[in-house]
Protein backbone atom coordinates (compact mmCIF):
# COMPACT_ATOMS: atom_id res chain seq x y z
CA UNK A 1 0.00 0.00 0.00
CA UNK A 2 1.72 3.26 -1.28
CA UNK A 3 0.13 6.72 -0.30
CA UNK A 4 -0.82 7.51 -3.47
CA UNK A 5 -2.82 4.62 -4.02
CA UNK A 6 -6.67 5.40 -3.95
CA UNK A 7 -9.62 5.04 -1.59
CA UNK A 8 -11.67 1.67 -2.63
CA UNK A 9 -15.48 3.21 -1.47
CA UNK A 10 -18.04 0.74 -2.27
CA UNK A 11 -22.00 0.44 -0.97
CA UNK A 12 -24.82 -1.81 -2.18
CA UNK A 13 -25.73 1.02 -5.17
CA UNK A 14 -25.57 4.71 -5.51
CA UNK A 15 -26.64 5.89 -1.91
CA UNK A 16 -22.70 5.87 -0.31
CA UNK A 17 -22.26 8.51 -2.84
CA UNK A 18 -23.00 10.05 -0.13
CA UNK A 19 -20.43 8.97 2.09
CA UNK A 20 -18.17 9.53 -0.56
CA UNK A 21 -18.75 13.16 -0.81
CA UNK A 22 -18.16 13.94 2.53
CA UNK A 23 -14.70 11.86 2.19
CA UNK A 24 -13.62 13.44 -0.97
CA UNK A 25 -14.69 16.94 1.07
CA UNK A 26 -12.88 16.26 4.03
CA UNK A 27 -9.50 14.81 2.00
CA UNK A 28 -9.35 16.48 -1.38
CA UNK A 29 -6.10 15.23 -2.51
CA UNK A 30 -7.10 11.11 -2.22
CA UNK A 31 -7.61 9.32 -5.30
CA UNK A 32 -11.07 7.40 -5.04
CA UNK A 33 -12.75 4.37 -6.83
CA UNK A 34 -16.17 3.70 -6.12
CA UNK A 35 -18.25 0.84 -6.35
CA UNK A 36 -22.03 0.96 -6.59
CA UNK A 37 -23.64 -2.93 -6.82
CA UNK A 38 -26.82 -1.67 -7.89
CA UNK A 39 -27.38 -4.72 -9.14
CA UNK A 40 -27.72 -6.38 -5.82
CA UNK A 41 -29.59 -3.40 -4.03
CA UNK A 42 -30.80 -3.15 -1.78
CA UNK A 43 -28.65 -5.80 0.87
CA UNK A 44 -30.69 -5.45 4.03
CA UNK A 45 -33.29 -8.06 2.77
CA UNK A 46 -30.81 -10.38 2.07
CA UNK A 47 -29.36 -13.44 4.63
CA UNK A 48 -26.11 -12.97 6.42
CA UNK A 49 -24.06 -15.16 4.28
CA UNK A 50 -25.00 -13.68 1.19
CA UNK A 51 -23.61 -10.11 2.76
CA UNK A 52 -20.54 -11.18 3.56
CA UNK A 53 -19.81 -12.83 0.20
CA UNK A 54 -20.87 -9.62 -1.65
CA UNK A 55 -18.63 -7.80 0.58
CA UNK A 56 -15.80 -10.20 0.11
CA UNK A 57 -16.96 -9.80 -4.10
CA UNK A 58 -16.73 -5.56 -3.78
CA UNK A 59 -13.49 -6.08 -1.68
CA UNK A 60 -11.89 -8.39 -3.88
CA UNK A 61 -12.12 -5.68 -6.89
CA UNK A 62 -10.99 -2.71 -5.03
CA UNK A 63 -7.99 -4.35 -3.94
CA UNK A 64 -7.68 -5.56 -7.77
CA UNK A 65 -8.17 -2.19 -8.19
CA UNK A 66 -4.89 -0.92 -6.03
CA UNK A 67 -6.90 0.82 -3.18
CA UNK A 68 -4.85 1.44 -0.18
CA UNK A 69 -8.24 1.43 2.32
CA UNK A 70 -11.51 0.42 1.72
CA UNK A 71 -14.63 2.16 3.10
CA UNK A 72 -17.35 -0.15 3.99
CA UNK A 73 -20.79 2.76 2.69
CA UNK A 74 -23.25 0.99 3.76
CA UNK A 75 -24.99 0.10 7.01
CA UNK A 76 -25.86 -3.15 6.03
CA UNK A 77 -22.97 -3.99 5.03
CA UNK A 78 -21.20 -2.76 7.78
CA UNK A 79 -22.88 -3.86 10.76
CA UNK A 80 -23.51 -7.80 9.08
CA UNK A 81 -19.67 -8.36 7.55
CA UNK A 82 -17.27 -5.88 8.58
CA UNK A 83 -15.68 -8.17 11.27
CA UNK A 84 -15.30 -11.06 8.65
CA UNK A 85 -13.09 -8.44 6.45
CA UNK A 86 -11.27 -7.29 8.72
CA UNK A 87 -10.18 -10.71 10.18
CA UNK A 88 -9.81 -11.53 6.39
CA UNK A 89 -8.00 -8.45 4.88
CA UNK A 90 -5.00 -7.02 6.14
CA UNK A 91 -5.72 -3.43 3.95
CA UNK A 92 -7.60 -1.00 6.73
CA UNK A 93 -11.65 -1.10 6.70
CA UNK A 94 -13.42 1.75 7.95
CA UNK A 95 -17.56 0.96 8.51
CA UNK A 96 -20.60 3.04 8.98
CA UNK A 97 -23.50 2.10 10.88
CA UNK A 98 -26.06 4.53 12.52
CA UNK A 99 -25.20 7.49 14.96
CA UNK A 100 -27.44 6.01 17.98
CA UNK A 101 -25.09 7.75 20.38
CA UNK A 102 -25.23 11.24 19.83
CA UNK A 103 -28.83 11.04 18.87
CA UNK A 104 -29.31 9.69 22.52
CA UNK A 105 -27.30 11.67 24.41
CA UNK A 106 -28.81 14.95 23.04
CA UNK A 107 -32.58 13.58 23.02
CA UNK A 108 -34.80 15.67 24.84
CA UNK A 109 -37.77 13.76 24.76
CA UNK A 110 -36.25 10.74 25.17
CA UNK A 111 -37.72 9.57 21.91
CA UNK A 112 -35.00 8.74 18.93
CA UNK A 113 -36.18 7.46 15.78
CA UNK A 114 -33.92 4.95 13.29
CA UNK A 115 -35.00 4.20 9.78
CA UNK A 116 -33.19 1.58 8.39
CA UNK A 117 -33.11 -1.62 6.57
CA UNK A 118 -34.20 -4.75 8.20
CA UNK A 119 -30.22 -5.87 7.73
CA UNK A 120 -28.65 -3.42 10.01
CA UNK A 121 -31.76 -3.22 12.27
CA UNK A 122 -31.58 -7.35 13.00
CA UNK A 123 -27.98 -7.04 13.36
CA UNK A 124 -25.58 -8.00 16.37
CA UNK A 125 -23.36 -4.90 15.69
CA UNK A 126 -26.90 -2.33 15.88
CA UNK A 127 -27.99 -4.57 19.04
CA UNK A 128 -24.91 -4.11 21.17
CA UNK A 129 -24.71 -0.40 20.24
CA UNK A 130 -28.48 0.06 21.12
CA UNK A 131 -27.83 -1.52 24.32
CA UNK A 132 -24.46 0.29 24.95
CA UNK A 133 -26.11 4.37 24.40
CA UNK A 134 -29.65 3.98 24.67
CA UNK A 135 -30.86 2.07 27.76
CA UNK A 136 -33.25 5.07 28.75
CA UNK A 137 -34.47 5.83 25.71
CA UNK A 138 -37.13 4.94 23.54
CA UNK A 139 -36.05 3.54 20.55
CA UNK A 140 -38.61 3.82 17.52
CA UNK A 141 -37.45 1.78 14.78
CA UNK A 142 -38.86 1.56 11.49
CA UNK A 143 -37.82 -0.60 8.19
CA UNK A 144 -37.46 1.66 5.21
CA UNK A 145 -38.77 -0.72 3.10
CA UNK A 146 -39.04 0.20 -0.67
CA UNK A 147 -37.15 3.93 -0.19
CA UNK A 148 -33.81 2.36 -1.81
CA UNK A 149 -35.51 1.06 -4.25
CA UNK A 150 -36.91 4.25 -5.31
CA UNK A 151 -33.76 6.06 -4.97
CA UNK A 152 -32.11 3.79 -6.98
CA UNK A 153 -34.74 4.17 -9.83
CA UNK A 154 -34.33 8.16 -9.66
CA UNK A 155 -37.57 8.62 -7.75
CA UNK A 156 -36.63 10.18 -4.40
CA UNK A 157 -38.81 13.62 -4.33
CA UNK A 158 -41.35 11.62 -6.18
CA UNK A 159 -45.60 11.59 -4.77
CA UNK A 160 -44.62 7.47 -3.79
CA UNK A 161 -41.37 8.83 -1.89
CA UNK A 162 -43.48 11.37 0.20
CA UNK A 163 -46.67 8.91 0.63
CA UNK A 164 -44.49 6.01 1.61
CA UNK A 165 -42.19 8.20 4.05
CA UNK A 166 -45.51 9.63 5.53
CA UNK A 167 -46.44 5.88 6.63
CA UNK A 168 -43.14 4.98 7.43
CA UNK A 169 -42.50 8.12 10.05
CA UNK A 170 -45.89 7.49 11.70
CA UNK A 171 -44.79 5.84 14.22
CA UNK A 172 -42.09 8.03 15.11
CA UNK A 173 -44.40 11.10 15.32
CA UNK A 174 -46.63 9.32 17.58
CA UNK A 175 -44.19 8.75 19.76
CA UNK A 176 -42.53 12.48 20.13
CA UNK A 177 -38.90 11.88 18.75
CA UNK A 178 -36.56 14.78 18.20
CA UNK A 179 -33.93 12.93 16.85
CA UNK A 180 -34.45 10.95 13.92
CA UNK A 181 -31.44 8.78 12.91
CA UNK A 182 -31.13 7.85 9.19
CA UNK A 183 -29.56 4.35 9.40
CA UNK A 184 -28.58 3.76 5.32
CA UNK A 185 -26.69 5.67 3.66
CA UNK A 186 -29.14 5.88 1.04
CA UNK A 187 -31.77 8.44 3.01
CA UNK A 188 -29.31 11.34 3.17
CA UNK A 189 -30.66 11.67 -0.31
CA UNK A 190 -34.16 12.03 0.70
CA UNK A 191 -33.53 14.64 3.41
CA UNK A 192 -35.40 17.50 1.44
CA UNK A 193 -38.25 15.10 1.71
CA UNK A 194 -37.87 14.34 5.28
CA UNK A 195 -37.53 18.05 6.31
CA UNK A 196 -40.87 18.29 4.20
CA UNK A 197 -42.11 16.05 6.68
CA UNK A 198 -40.79 16.23 10.16
CA UNK A 199 -41.71 18.89 12.08
CA UNK A 200 -39.29 21.49 13.00
CA UNK A 201 -38.20 20.70 15.88
CA UNK A 202 -36.57 16.98 15.02
CA UNK A 203 -33.31 16.90 14.36
CA UNK A 204 -31.99 14.60 11.27
CA UNK A 205 -28.44 12.55 12.35
CA UNK A 206 -26.47 10.56 9.38
CA UNK A 207 -23.02 9.25 9.80
CA UNK A 208 -21.44 10.91 6.62
CA UNK A 209 -18.54 13.62 8.68
CA UNK A 210 -17.71 11.17 10.93
CA UNK A 211 -17.14 8.12 8.87
CA UNK A 212 -14.63 10.84 6.21
CA UNK A 213 -13.16 12.16 9.95
CA UNK A 214 -12.46 8.59 10.80
CA UNK A 215 -11.25 7.72 7.32
CA UNK A 216 -8.48 10.79 7.95
CA UNK A 217 -7.56 9.46 11.24
CA UNK A 218 -6.69 6.11 9.91
CA UNK A 219 -4.86 7.15 7.10
CA UNK A 220 -2.71 9.43 9.25
CA UNK A 221 -2.30 6.73 11.77
CA UNK A 222 -0.76 3.93 8.61
CA UNK A 223 1.18 6.92 7.36
CA UNK A 224 -1.02 6.53 4.17
CA UNK A 225 -2.54 10.30 3.54
CA UNK A 226 -1.36 11.52 -0.05
CA UNK A 227 0.56 14.28 0.24
CA UNK A 228 -0.23 15.44 -3.55
CA UNK A 229 -2.16 18.42 -3.49
CA UNK A 230 -5.20 19.07 -5.42
CA UNK A 231 -5.25 15.40 -6.68
CA UNK A 232 -8.98 15.19 -7.02
CA UNK A 233 -9.22 12.12 -9.23
CA UNK A 234 -12.42 10.04 -8.67
CA UNK A 235 -13.84 6.81 -10.50
CA UNK A 236 -17.36 5.69 -10.10
CA UNK A 237 -18.30 2.44 -11.31
CA UNK A 238 -21.82 0.62 -11.44
CA UNK A 239 -22.91 -3.09 -12.69
CA UNK A 240 -26.32 -1.06 -13.60
CA UNK A 241 -27.17 1.57 -16.00
CA UNK A 242 -24.93 4.23 -14.66
CA UNK A 243 -27.72 6.84 -15.27
CA UNK A 244 -28.96 7.67 -11.73
CA UNK A 245 -25.48 7.40 -10.49
CA UNK A 246 -24.13 10.10 -12.61
CA UNK A 247 -27.09 12.36 -11.64
CA UNK A 248 -26.07 12.35 -7.82
CA UNK A 249 -22.66 12.94 -8.23
CA UNK A 250 -23.13 15.35 -11.04
CA UNK A 251 -20.83 13.95 -13.30
CA UNK A 252 -20.72 16.07 -16.28
CA UNK A 253 -20.99 18.95 -14.33
CA UNK A 254 -17.92 17.66 -12.53
CA UNK A 255 -15.94 15.87 -14.95
CA UNK A 256 -16.14 12.89 -13.22
CA UNK A 257 -15.69 9.46 -14.88
CA UNK A 258 -18.38 6.92 -14.22
CA UNK A 259 -18.18 3.50 -16.07
CA UNK A 260 -20.40 0.41 -16.41
CA UNK A 261 -17.94 -2.56 -14.64
CA UNK A 262 -19.37 -6.20 -14.58
CA UNK A 263 -18.75 -6.80 -11.05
Amino acid sequence: MQANDPIGIFDSGVGGTSIWKEIHELLPNEKTIYLADSRNAPYGKRPVEEIIALSRKNTNKLIEMGCKMVVVACNTATTNAITELRKSYTIPFIGIEPAIKPAALKSRTKAIGILATKGTLSSALFSQTSELYAKNINIIEVEGNGLVELIESGRRDSPETYALLREILQPMLENKIDYLVLGCSHYPYLLPVLRDILPKDVQIIDSGEAVARQTKAILTEKELLNPSANNQQAEFFTNTDPKVLSSLIKAEENHYKVSYLDF
